[in-house]
């Protein structure tokens, strides 16, 4: 019998290793119903059509069945043949993963130090994760019945909201076999009474189908606009034939997305496709309007809201090339796609796009690799570019691409100062505030009011003895939250009910401490109780398409009090807004982590866009008792380069990145001495294969900020080196040792390569 091919098949468990399988057990005695010869037949067929690796098997793994994937074919094994187990099924018949993306996730799994099963997982939906079939689902769709057809419009005139559903449903080009998907529907916010009032008079009826793409003959549904002579310049350098690193480096409302809108257009005309990235899910639905009201092409979505379902259709979609424009968050870098032609990062500066959690990628750079593989072009956008952005194309890594002046004829809002330093104060409000949002709403403008913390308050206090709602389990405090009524962790999600007297000195005086977006939507709907005062976070934001019912509201241009976190601050575009108010700009300048400031003035410059961004000019109120720092000085007055300029010097000074490579390692557990001994036995390790010396340094170990969160107290150990080369040479015999270290089976520890968040 010829000794049997070996299969390297990567399974999602934490070890940092592949798992030889055979296709067959060459050591029985007897085949009596063939058993292995069905799955060898199908390996042999693969092998011959399109070669294993990619394709996703069934094995037993210990006592349980796991879904892998197959990274290698091989002829022999470091391990003894008799005892290799047989993969007990392939399910698939060509790879799911192609080569390119394949490859991907191997650098990924390299550079980033993290297991190749976990990585290879974290790159497909989960219900191919789970073993489902890689085939499309019939999906609910809706279609005129004959009465329908030939409905017009006056015996609908009664029901407004039916008769205009009726007049989308005739002419929407979104129709797949004479139908209409039901999720699209529900895209475009369609009214769902309506939508069963026309069932209910059989007008319409559901069904369901397979989708396959339609592509009218008309690439473009609507004219594109026509680009200013920055807008044009920019297009004009963006070489689709070779890859390109390309920093779209636009103030806010400068027509960036423009840019990309026919950028993508020309891709479409190759007959190629094109993935955006966004931060957010909350921007999907806007951006989703916008590519919908250009393009007659169909679009994928990809982002957490979608169930296990919709988020498998989107991804085969891509794949199979019958998604010509793929728009999704930061785990769609790994969707696969038949001709890629570019990728498009939005607001590219967002922290979202670097995972903080399990496989920590950075969406962004994985963005540049693949285009580079791929040989297409890559568009980075931004108003504040991320400084590692800023110095790459100072650096000509990049091609920079500025876009100065906003579109349309619309000017940069007047940004003023308000000195806190001696003033009265209503809750964190200043009385010249106040009366400036009062001219504006009486003028017809919207106000959009800007506080980065949720709930009513950050803390509550006994006026009395001092008491302060502590967190039983992190060092933090409990925020306050009045809807429901209740003191909230954020950091741990420990909640409790909201009490009325001091645990410690009994006492009913307490009060609650500081502002948060609560308490000033509270506030604000006293002051202006004529205006509608809509709050917009996490808590408010909770049920699907309440941000998409927001901007809406918004949208129909009422006089109106915006009240959010920084989702407010991320590509929305509120034609209306005529002023901004920054209730607190100091918060970012004592930050802990070395990116602080850098993070207050994108907060900052992204926040102030939202004003004045159509005809009427905009006004931005910022309040602060550090109105003479020169970082906020320079900021406001010189302009995000030079403010950039400012901190990478001090970055220089420090060498931090990006003129240094950094690695953090991390440990916790529930005792503070285990975590802090790990990572004194891997700076030993670390220093016996890398002595401390100018291009290679450690801090540490060290507590982390926060040295105690969800019962688990953290320690940190940073390593700095002078080139990635160096830092890689390290990092891998050092985890390969680490992992071996009793102490690491009893406590939690991550690496974290290039990192965005230090807490």
């Amino acid at each position: 019998m010829p000794a049997p091919e070996i299969y390297a098949v990567a399974l999602p468990t934490p070890l940092r290793r592949t798992f030889d399988y055979t296709a067959q057990n060459p050591h029985m005695a007897q085949n009596p119903a063939g058993l292995f010869d069905q799955t060898q037949t199908a390996f042999d067929q693969a092998q011959t059509a399109q070669g294993l690796p990619g394709m996703r098997v069934a094995v037993n793994f210990g006592n349980q069945q796991l879904v892998g994937v197959i990274v290698e074919v091989k002829d022999d094994s470091d391990f003894d043949l008799k005892k290799l187990k047989p993969i007990q099924q392939l399910l698939d018949t060509q790879p799911i993963i192609p080569d390119e993306l394949l490859q991907l996730c191997h650098w990924a799994a390299w550079y980033y130090h993290h297991p190749i099963g976990e990585v290879l997982a974290a790159a497909i939906p989960v219900a191919l994760r789970q073993g489902e079939a890689a085939t499309l689902s019939t999906e609910k769709a809706w279609q005129l019945t004959e009465a329908g057809r030939h409905c017009t419009a006056d015996e609908l005139k009664r029901a407004p909201k039916q008769q205009a559903l009726m007049q989308q449903l005739k002419e929407d080009t979104l129709c797949v076999q004479n139908s209409i998907l039901h999720k699209d529907l529900l895209l475009q916010d369609v009214n769902r009474n309506a939508l069963k009032g026309l069932q209910d008079k059989g007008m319409i009826e559901s069904l369901e189908i397979t989708p396959s793409p339609i592509r009218p003959p008309e690439l473009l549904k609507s004219t594109p606009l026509t680009l200013n002579d920055e807008q044009a310049s920019a297009l004009a350098q963006v070489d689709f034939d070779q890859f390109g690193g390309h920093l779209l480096y636009g103030t806010t409302g400068s027509g960036k997305t423009e840019v990309y809108l026919q950028a993508i257009e020309q891709v479409l005309h190759a007959g190629k496709q094109a993935l955006v990235l966004i931060p957010e899910i909350g921007l999907t639905p806007q951006t989703l309007t916008r590519f919908q009201r250009r393009f007659n092409r169909p679009l994928a979505v990809l982002h957490s809201n979608l169930n296990d379902t919709e988020r498998k259709q989107a991804w085969l979609l891509a794949a199979a090339g019958d998604a010509d424009i793929i728009i999704g968050t930061r785990s769609a870098i790994f969707t696969p796609m038949k001709n890629p032609g570019i990728i498009i990062l939005d607001e590219e500066h967002d922290p979202s796009f670097k995972q903080q959690e399990g496989f920590r990628y950075s969406a962004r750079d994985l963005a540049a690799l693949r285009c580079q593989r791929l040989g297409i072009p890559l568009i980075l956008g931004s108003a504040t570019p991320s400084l590692e952005s800023f110095h790459n194309a100072q650096q000509q890594r990049y091609r920079l691409l500025p876009l100065t002046q906003r579109a349309g004829g619309a000017r940069p809002p007047t940004i003023e100062l308000i000195d806190l330093k001696r003033q009265a104060m209503q809750e964190g409000l200043t009385q010249a505030l106040l009366d400036t949002m009062e001219q504006h709403l009486l003028a017809s403008g919207q106000v959009l009011v800007f506080i980065n913390r949720r709930g009513f308050a950050p803390t509550l206090m006994c006026h009395d003895c001092g008491w302060l709602s502590q967190c039983q389990h992190c060092d933090a405090r409990l925020t306050v939250h009045q809807n429901p009524a209740h003191l909230h962790c954020h950091h741990c999600d420990y909640q409790r009910p909201l009490i009325h007297q001091c645990p410690t000195c009994n006492s009913r005086e307490l009060h609650c401490v500081g502002q948060g977006s609560e308490r000033t939507e509270t506030v604000l709907q006293n002051r202006f109780a004529d205006f509608p005062v809509l709050r917009v976070d996490r808590d408010s934001t909770r049920q699907k398409n309440a941000m998409h019912t927001i901007v809406e509201k918004v949208n129909q241009g009422d006089p109106c009090i915006l009240v959010g976190t920084q989702m407010l601050a991320k590509g929305h575009h509120f034609p209306n807004v005529t002023l901004v108010a920054i209730i607190d700009a100091d918060g970012g300048l004592f930050s802990t982590d070395f990116r602080g400031p850098e993070r207050m003035g994108q907060l900052m410059l992204q926040v102030a866009g939202r004003a004045g961004r159509a005809e009427r000019p905009g006004t931005v109120l910022i309040q602060s008792h550090l109105c003479d720092h020169p970082l906020l000085q320079t900021l406001l007055y010189q302009g995000y380069s030079a403010f950039a300029q400012l901190i990478l010097q001090e970055r220089q000074v420090s060498q931090l990145p990006p003129y240094r490579y950094m690695a953090l390692l991390r440990a916790e557990s529930k005792r503070s001495e285990n975590a802090h001994e790990l990572l004194l036995t891997a700076r030993q390790i670390a220093e016996r294969h890398c002595p401390s010396q100018p291009d290679l340094q450690y801090l540490g170990p060290l507590p982390a900020p926060m040295e105690r969160r969800n019962q688990r107290f953290r320690h940190q150990l940073q390593i700095h080196a002078s080139s990635r080369a160096r830092l890689h040479q390290l990092l891998t015999p050092l985890i390969a040792e680490l992992e071996q270290h009793p102490l690491s089976r009893r406590t939690r520890w991550s690496i974290d390569v290039d990192p965005q968040d230090m807490a």
